[in-house]
């Protein structure tokens, strides 16, 4: 049982924002060898920051004002570890609950990432840490790259049409109580506020953004969430009528956290959702 006050409305915690726009572009070095004079990662400067509780107002939460909703979403599936069992069974699963939130007419889930800091210092289930940074995923450059490298047939038809990168995160243990997520309300990011940053792979070069800081922004966060909620984050929304196409996130210390509880381990599964509207 939680020993968390229930009169508490949020939380003061320190965020890692990006310090300084570098005046050459960031980039971050994924299971490539690092290159004799590599670029820099982002240089991040810790800010103390309210956290406010998001569950009194969770049912007032849009997609396309907030860019985060919470999900009452029970699961049968308990096989995480396996990730061929998780595209399997797990990903068509995400596709339905993304589907039938979002309205999109087709949903595919393309890749997962499974995180744990005690499952990732043991090298276990290919988990990695929780990201302690402000970022967002995809950029105006890469969400539509993401659509032509997986459906290079049917990119130039589907990129006329309205999509959205959604990420469903979900704990597989619960309560969550270390390295919860936070959320920033897009409403709150003004247009200079991400900074695009390079992913480099072996095989491609992804983009991500990282979040400079602003005093007006505010974040938001479910405390103690259970295997049986989703949250769902817009990363990327074509469409510019002005509804939430970016949501900027990042795991945080809780400071009501003891020392000794159990650490977090959640899936994140990214979709596609295609729509039928124009962008």
């Amino acid at each position: 049982m939680s020993n968390r006050p229930e009169s508490v409305a949020s939380i003061r915690s320190e965020l890692n924002y990006l310090s300084e726009v570098p005046s050459e572009k960031a980039a971050v070095y994924l299971h490539v060898p690092v290159p004799e004079n590599p670029r820099r990662g982002p240089q991040l400067q810790p800010r103390s920051t309210p956290i406010h509780d998001a569950r009194p107002v969770r049912d007032r939460l849009s997609l396309d004002t907030e860019g985060v909703i919470l999900v009452d979403s029970p699961t049968a599936f308990s096989e995480f570890y396996d990730p061929d069992r998780v595209r399997e069974s797990y990903f068509p699963e995400i596709e339905a609950l993304v589907m039938r939130e979002t309205g999109a007419i087709r949903v595919v889930a393309f890749d997962h990432n499974l995180r744990s800091k005690a499952l990732a210092k043991e090298q276990l289930h290919g988990a990695q840490m929780p990201v302690l940074f402000a970022h967002n995923d995809y950029t105006e450059e890469s969400g539509p790259q993401r659509v032509r490298d997986l459906f290079p047939d049917e990119a130039q038809e589907l990129l006329e049409k309205r999509f959205a990168v959604i990420n469903a995160w979900r704990p597989t243990r619960g309560p969550v109580r270390e390295s919860p997520l936070a959320v920033c309300d897009a409403q709150t990011m003004g247009p200079d506020d991400l900074v695009a940053m390079d992913l480099i792979y072996p095989d491609r070069i992804g983009e991500i953004q990282s979040l400079r800081f602003d005093a007006g922004h505010r974040w938001l966060y479910f405390p103690e969430m259970e295997p049986s909620e989703v949250l769902l984050l817009k990363c990327f929304d074509s469409a510019t009528d002005g509804r939430a196409r970016f949501t900027a996130h990042t795991a945080f210390d809780d400071p009501n956290t003891p020392a000794d509880v159990e650490a977090r381990e959640s899936i994140e599964v990214r979709t596609l959702a295609f729509f039928a509207e124009a962008r």
